[in-house]
């Protein structure tokens, strides 16, 4: 570097620095290093079920209380009659479940009359919900759907349905229970009971992606809060005075992963005694900070704060604001899974790394 950009540079450092990111681009700064876990088969689907697989002594177990017909169909990939599935002509409103496990896999208002015989879906409850595979059996290529969690077989999707999907998925009803609109939810159909944190450590990017691992969170979402406006860009919190700081928010199941646990994964992600930057990013954008969805989390984010501060483990007092979190604002849908969809990396650490995390 020439002698005249290493003063421009220390005058910007000083001086509090540019509203960009790194010293002179307005791109976030990444190296070109891969994620090394953009492979991990998800815990949770999008509608937040639990679609970790069952072990083998699980599905047998559950495999067990099955009628014979509904133990061929699911566990031996048999075919129940045309026209004789109990499902074929039910008109009511509700949730087709799997008969083995209960993920809910179909819905009402998916289902049509394809005249084969079979329930007909042109969509599934979740996309998440069923395994695809390729069936060759009985001298023809098909596209068999299974139950992502137990792995039952359900029936078989082809590309002959209505719109938008153009898909038919055709079900065996005996694989099958329903749900009426209305009736109670059996318990392994139920999504899990969640809860919800809010974290602002420099480039949202990273933060994200390194929150997306730990085991128990079931999703997160980069987007702007704690500022002034309504509905900010990223032009408005970059290049304006909005008070925004890129944040993510964290959807998790406190019964695999507690609170105690993300705040620890937090701090090391991230230089917490940084003033207004993180790393090569520079603005009041990238500061610090905790953002409460419960007193309880206040409570509990400001003692640890304390305890780091007295235990002198930073040489320098910890910078992180603690506050009640207002109105999260998500990003533009291009920052979302940005580092799973580029496949580069941040300068946001690694949290997941020693016996103490909850890394997958």
């Amino acid at each position: 570097m020439t002698p005249l950009l290493l003063v421009l540079a220390a005058f910007i450092f000083l001086a509090g620095g540019l509203p960009s990111r790194g010293l002179f681009s307005p791109e976030k700064s990444m190296s070109s290093s891969p994620s090394s876990s953009t492979d991990r088969k998800p815990a949770y689907s999008k509608s937040g079920h639990n679609i970790v697989p069952l072990t083998t002594a699980e599905r047998e177990v559950l495999a067990a209380k099955l009628t014979p017909e509904a133990f061929q169909i699911t566990q031996k990939e048999g075919t129940e009659r045309p026209f004789c599935g109990t499902l074929l002509d039910n008109k009511k409103n509700g949730t087709y479940m799997c008969v083995v496990c209960g993920l809910p896999l179909f819905a009402s208002q998916h289902k049509f009359d394809s005249g084969t015989g079979w329930p007909s879906f042109f969509s599934p409850y979740d996309d998440d919900h069923i395994t695809r595979t390729v069936d060759r059996s009985h001298g023809m290529t098909r596209t068999e759907i299974s139950c992502a969690r137990c792995d039952a077989h359900l029936g078989h999707v082809f590309p002959d349905g209505p719109p938008p999907s153009g898909e038919r998925h055709c079900l065996n009803s005996a694989a099958l229970t329903f749900v009426e609109e209305g009736d109670p939810i059996p318990e392994a159909s139920r999504p899990v009971k969640t809860e919800t944190a809010y974290f602002a450590a420099g480039c949202f990017w990273g933060v994200e992606h390194w929150f997306q691992q730990g085991d128990g969170v079931i999703s997160a979402e980069s987007g702007y809060m704690q500022g002034r406006t309504k509905n900010p860009t990223y032009k408005d919190v970059c290049y304006s005075d909005t008070g925004h700081a890129e944040a993510v928010k964290v959807v998790f199941d406190p019964a695999r992963i507690s609170y105690a646990q993300l705040v620890e994964a937090f701090f090391k992600m991230h230089d917490p005694t940084q003033v207004d930057r993180q790393g090569p990013d520079i603005g009041s954008q990238y500061r610090s900070g905790i953002y409460a969805a419960t007193e309880a989390q206040k409570t509990f984010a400001q003692s640890y704060i304390d305890t780091l501060n007295a235990s002198g483990t930073y040489q320098r007092p910890i910078a992180t604001e603690v506050e009640s979190a207002k109105v999260f604002y998500p990003a533009e849908d291009y920052h979302q899974d940005y580092i799973e969809k580029t496949g580069r990396a941040c300068h946001v650490q690694n949290p997941w790394t020693d016996s103490t995390s909850a890394a997958r």
